[in-house]
């Protein structure tokens, strides 16, 4: 699929910042005052530069506020109201630590159980895809949810946990990328199945359907060449956990937790971007693109 910007920057951004609220919420890190304010504060301006990319996104961005309303049926809807929950219970918490340097628990813990929710919601959106197999499988939220984590436990200097969620990171990552591979063609999806033809043998395309191109072309069809691909994952892997894992091992000081939440980052944007360009959307067989 084309990796727009857009939700590269959404999924980076808000997953990292309801990463850190985890960890405020359930008081890894008790911060009060200027510090609560700083922590804080970094945790809500992610998560709002990430959803302000997410409509940005969307046909028609003045509409943003019907993502609220179907709920029922459509994670990203479950998405939108999970995180508009979490901004709103956690504020209480968010506030008391700052300006009384009393740390409210039970808005706390509950805003920290909802961000968890919501980059489970996220994750789902993909996850829940039949149309793209690679996506629709067990080793899709573990990517989101251990990145999300991670990078919070890094803002919030919490070193020994972050190592730890960076190796389970890229265990996540190998795991993704090695099932993923084999998900198309275990679908069993074809040209013959797409168009119904394939009973009589095996069925190849003639023609491409039109001369030009279109939405589906330009949205859901992307190929990445293999060599490219692998430096991508390479990249990735690298940066976006085995590095910075690496550089939590040596001395601790602000410098390295810096150093550390740089990298993740430049490798998480590589991971994401690869996320939505490898992902082969069944409609690519019309275009012999699968």
């Amino acid at each position: 699929m084309h990796p727009a910007p857009s939700l590269i920057l959404f999924t980076v951004l808000s997953g990292t910042g309801f990463g850190l609220l985890v960890w405020l919420g359930i008081g890894l890190r008790a911060p009060t005052g200027i510090a609560a304010f700083v922590l804080f504060g970094l945790g809500y301006a992610l998560t709002g530069a990430g959803l302000i990319a997410a409509a940005f996104h969307l046909g028609h961005p003045e509409r943003a506020l019907l993502a609220f309303t179907q709920w029922r049926s459509s994670w990203l809807s479950r998405e939108a109201v999970l995180a508009a929950a979490t901004l709103a219970i956690m504020a209480p918490h968010a506030a008391s630590s700052t300006f009384a340097a009393t740390p409210l628990p039970f808005f706390g813990w509950l805003g920290a159980a909802l961000a968890l929710a919501t980059i489970l919601a996220t994750a789902m959106i993909y996850a829940q895809i039949r149309a793209v197999p690679r996506w629709h499988h067990w080793s899709t939220p573990p990517v989101f949810l251990l990145a999300a984590l991670a990078g919070g436990a890094l803002l919030a200097a919490q070193t020994g946990l972050a190592l730890a969620l960076l190796l389970a990171l890229a265990l996540a990552m190998v795991a993704h990328w090695v099932f993923g591979d084999r998900q198309f063609a275990a679908s069993g999806s074809t040209t013959g199945s797409a168009t119904g033809l394939g009973g009589p043998g095996r069925v190849r395309l003639l023609e491409p359907p039109h001369s030009g191109r279109n939405y589906l072309l330009r949205e859901m069809v992307h190929v990445v060449g293999r060599k490219h691909a692998r430096k991508l994952r390479l990249l990735a892997l690298g940066l976006g956990a085995l590095v910075p894992a690496a550089v939590l091992l040596l001395p601790a000081s602000h410098a390295t937790i810096i150093l550390a939440c740089g990298l993740h980052l430049a490798g998480l944007l590589a991971q994401r971007w690869l996320f939505f360009a490898e992902a082969e959307h069944v409609v690519g067989l019309y275009y012999a693109r699968a």
